[in-house]
């Protein structure tokens, strides 16, 4: 049995990959930022990941237990759009990246040393929108705040390597959720059961890497 956190597991993907994880018997620790939702079984804790004090309350909170797999999930997406796009504002913006870059550091900082103590795992909840490959001219806010939410994982994973922690980050696909739509390509039990799996193969073999859901490898 491993212990799980899972931030941002409120809804959606977050809490599909509690609710696997719960089935099979390892301990979940999901963080809400609002309202006090998530799957049934869970601990349910609340933290804002664009607050350090937040973060570090709960660090303190679980001061001195191992953590075998941190999931930087939480995310935001708006400001949908080309170039000349309305939605594309200076406050939209700082919002994506402090929730989607800072974010990702500043829950990796708080609890590193949990999953140092358990040897573990950091995988972040990125995007193929994100790669330079995948470039479309639109959504200049999201992607950029996953190309940059992927680079942290990258240097991540060069720094917690020696302390005997991988990390990765992973596109979770197009998910039918609040923030996909329901015209995207697959369901979050698809997605969760996918993830989970990558999330299993991580080792400090393949630290480092950018994966999809189904295991194929992105390029940055």
């Amino acid at each position: 049995m491993k212990t799980i956190l899972i931030t941002g597991g409120s809804r959606g993907i977050g809490k599909a990959l509690a609710e696997r994880y719960l089935a099979r018997g390892d301990t979940v620790i999901s963080t809400y930022r609002a309202t006090e939702t998530g799957a049934k079984g869970a601990t349910l804790l609340q933290a804002d990941v664009t607050n350090t004090e937040s973060l570090e309350q709960l660090a303190k909170t679980l001061d001195g237990r191992a953590i075998d797999l941190l999931v930087c999930n939480a995310g935001f997406n708006e400001g949908r759009g080309s170039l000349d796009a309305p939605t594309n504002t200076a406050e939209i913006w700082a919002t994506l990246f402090v929730t989607n870059v800072t974010g990702v550091f500043f829950t990796a900082r708080a609890f590193a040393p949990h999953v140092i103590k358990a040897g573990g795992k950091i995988v972040v909840i990125s995007s193929r929108m994100g790669s330079s490959t995948a470039a479309a001219g639109t959504n200049y806010a999201y992607r950029a705040s996953k190309a940059a939410a992927s680079n942290i994982a990258a240097n991540l994973a060069v720094e917690m390597k020696p302390h005997g922690v991988s990390v990765a980050s992973y596109h979770p696909g197009w998910v039918k959720t609040d923030m996909g739509g329901q015209s995207a390509d697959i369901d979050v039990e698809t997605s969760a059961a996918g993830l989970i799996k990558q999330f299993d193969a991580l080792t400090l073999a393949n630290t480092g890497a950018f994966v999809n859901y189904d295991g194929t490898p992105i390029a940055y």
